[in-house]
């Protein structure tokens, strides 16, 4: 195994056409759907920078920017963004293209942490990334922060050390009832 690659070895897409059976009541493309090829494309690119069977470990938020209708094209592309010892963040974009118009829209973008796992289910290493341009620099950058965010967030709000003083003040205007 490689002791570092570049993003480019493992980066992964795919195309698909969305069908009547991939919408929901609205018509649209379901989001659920979308989420599911993100995780296999995540899936793809993480297995095949690690060169090994990998799980979702977590999903960073996915926000729905433009809805995908049916019989666009949908391409979702996935890089690795960082690595750590068993762990890599991939990057998954999602763009979905009027067939008729060849108008495209950015539908979604999120990141995946995946986790390399042996046949026993022990996390294994993986390679490390290579760093080779200004924008993998601030990808790699961008997911040390969140994971530091990440940290910080689930921390504050734990129940061991919530403190409900420091919050209150937070909760005036918001649509709800305060009745401790």
């Amino acid at each position: 195994m490689k002791e570092y690659k570049t993003s480019k070895e493992s980066r992964v897409s795919i195309t698909e056409l969305m069908l009547p059976a991939h919408s929901n009541f609205g018509g649209k493309v379901h989001g659920g759907h979308i989420l599911n090829l993100m995780d296999q494309i995540a899936f793809a690119c993480a297995s095949k920078h690690s060169r090994s069977y990998c799980v979702t470990a977590s999903v960073n938020k996915v926000d729905f920017l433009n809805p995908i209708e049916v019989g666009e094209l949908v391409t979702l592309k996935a890089s690795i963004n960082f690595t750590g010892r068993t762990s890599m963040v991939v990057g998954v974009r999602v763009e979905s293209e009027n067939i008729r118009t060849g108008k495209k829209k950015h539908c979604n973008s999120s990141y995946f942490t995946m986790v390399a796992k042996d046949l026993e289910g022990k996390s294994i290493p993986i390679p490390g990334l290579i760093v080779d341009s200004i924008e993998s620099v601030r990808r790699f950058s961008r997911s040390i922060q969140r994971k530091s965010e990440s940290s910080s967030r689930t921390s504050r709000f734990d129940s061991a050390n919530f403190k409900v003083d420091d919050y209150i003040a937070h909760l005036e205007g918001e649509n709800m009832k305060l009745d401790l």
